[in-house]
């Protein structure tokens, strides 16, 4: 398995912006899919965005498209989410995960790692 380390959650504005940053620790990075999920309290934990082995995004939740990039670095090893014109809605702790899947899939159970997680809150 490999290790992940979340960063960059925080408190702000609805509106404002904040990039999520994921710091792996696995040589074969780019063998991995990487992928962005968040919960909500009392609600499920659901994929946000992911990318495939070689970076290319595969997956956008509908509520963020056009908001927030996801972006991999195989060189790195990084994995980063800009996240734009946030929304209250978008609170959440926000969890890196990864998985050698070629394609990954919006199913938490289909995760092989995963991260301790990095709160993001963003006001009215």
């Amino acid at each position: 398995q490999v290790q992940l380390a979340e960063s960059g959650g925080g408190l702000v504005q609805a509106g404002g912006s904040l990039t999520l940053s994921c710091a792996a620790s696995k040589l074969a990075f780019s063998t991995y899919s990487m992928g962005w999920f968040r919960q909500a309290p009392g609600k499920e934990r659901e994929l946000v965005a992911a990318v495939r082995q070689n970076g290319r995004p595969e997956y956008y939740l509908d509520s963020v498209q056009g908001r927030f990039t996801i972006y991999k670095d195989n060189v790195k090893h990084t994995v980063d989410l800009q996240m734009n014109n946030l929304k209250p809605d978008d609170s959440a702790v926000y969890y890196c995960a990864a998985d050698l899947a070629p394609v990954p899939l919006p199913v938490v159970r289909s995760w092989a790692s995963w991260g301790r997680g990095t709160q993001v809150t963003v006001s009215s």
